[in-house]
């Protein structure tokens, strides 16, 4: 459940999260089949374009990257010389790896929103476990993809049913934001609202 805090909903914001992209990598994209692969792939970086604008942290985890090819540069470009952690072992549950879990945690958030490929398996577990572990975690849904239509639905299924609290992208920047008085507000409009979906900068106040 989302946090309450003096008896009122806590939202996200710049300062009280954090973003966790895992394997967004050209093997996992080849599978997905439950969605455009492209919008996919724009959610993924507009996403992470946005946290870069507004400096909410940033985790990026991949697996087998020698198999599965590097995480896409659409997105390790937006922040040159960050670590992208190639996880030393196998698992769908990207905070199984050590360095990964120890980089979200660092940034001593407590929300932590997450997305990735494929949704019910790295995306899920790597969520459940947050779970699990007491933190309040956000699904970026739109940016998630599956081999199949079903495998992403009772994906996002499962995932709702343990917690996790579903987002999209145009939702997650805009609270983020928080409103139009942001001095990032226009650089957002440029670089993120008008990349995905509807250009709503365009009738803002």
């Amino acid at each position: 459940m989302p946090a309450v805090k003096d008896g009122k909903l806590e939202l996200l914001t710049d300062k009280n999260s954090a973003l966790v992209l895992v394997d967004y990598q050209p093997a996992m994209f080849a599978g997905v089949a439950s969605g455009d692969k492209a919008l996919i792939r724009t959610a993924a970086t507009c996403a992470a374009k946005a946290a870069g604008i507004l400096d909410v942290p940033v985790v990026l985890s991949a697996i087998g990257p020698q198999r599965n090819g590097e995480f896409i540069a659409d997105i390790t470009s937006l922040f040159p010389g960050k670590e992208v952690f190639a996880r030393a072992i196998p698992s769908f549950d990207a905070f199984e790896d050590e360095p990964t879990y120890a980089a979200f945690k660092k940034t001593g958030r407590k929300k932590v929103v997450v997305s990735g490929l494929w949704t019910s398996m790295c995306f899920t577990y790597t969520a459940l476990h947050a779970i699990r572990d007491g933190y309040e975690v956000y699904g970026l849904m739109d940016a998630a993809g599956d081999s199949t239509p079903a495998a992403h639905m009772f994906g996002i299924r499962r995932m709702i049913q343990a917690g996790v609290i579903p987002i999209t992208v145009e939702s997650l920047v805009s609270e983020w934001m928080h409103d139009w008085g942001n001095p990032k507000s226009m650089q957002l409009v440029k670089e993120v609202y008008s990349k995905y979906g509807a250009q709503i900068g365009l009738g803002m106040p």
